[in-house]
């Protein structure tokens, strides 16, 4: 675990930070920018600047939440959070809202770190960060969709979403299936 690590909002005032990181990786995920759960199929777009725009306009305007990870100033990691309405899209919707009771108050999506900081436990802290700053807003029913890895090792390109493992140390709950290899799991603060 990297030592000294600190947790702070994605906000207009750690946006500069935030987009260093982005910046740092061509834009994360071929120029996503981390806008893919906020938009839905008619909003994509697959140029990166333009999601670099999109994911700006959504910062300022208070629609797009993450806790982000810093060593020192240098933000080093991210895990995206929001509304079901701030992330309407989701992998495997189909067989998702199948098993729907009731939609959460907020989804976790996304993770990313730093390739420098990469098995350094980053996403255990983006992870600790987000429930605060969700418990911080009132908290509610959090659902999580991570890859459940079986125990195999999977490339870190792959876990977006992060791992049942970690999710599961943390408190949260399997619910059930989605997709190929990827689950449901909630917790509520």
């Amino acid at each position: 675990m990297v030592e000294g690590l600190t947790v702070r909002a994605l906000s207009p005032d750690t946006w500069d930070a935030f987009a260093a990181l982005a910046e740092r990786h061509n834009g994360v995920w071929g120029g996503c920018w981390c806008t893919w759960f906020h938009t839905t199929r008619h909003e994509k777009t697959f140029d990166a600047s333009s999601n670099r725009e999109a994911k700006h306009r959504l910062v300022v305007d208070g629609r797009a939440h993450a806790a982000l990870v810093f060593d020192g100033g240098r933000a080093v990691g991210w895990l995206e959070y929001g509304t079901p309405d701030e992330l309407p899209n989701i992998y495997h919707r189909k067989e998702y809202e199948a098993g729907l009771e009731r939609l959460p108050d907020y989804r976790l999506t996304c993770f990313f770190t730093d390739r420098n900081y990469r098995r350094q436990g980053v996403s255990t802290v983006a992870l600790t960060g987000a429930l605060s700053l969700i418990a911080q807003s009132g908290g509610g029913l959090i659902e999580a969709y991570p890859q459940d890895t079986a125990g195999k090792k999977i490339t870190a390109s792959f876990l977006y979403n992060g791992t049942r493992t970690l999710f599961t140390e943390a408190g949260f709950t399997y619910q059930r299936p989605k997709g190929k290899n990827h689950c449901v799991m909630t917790k509520t603060l």
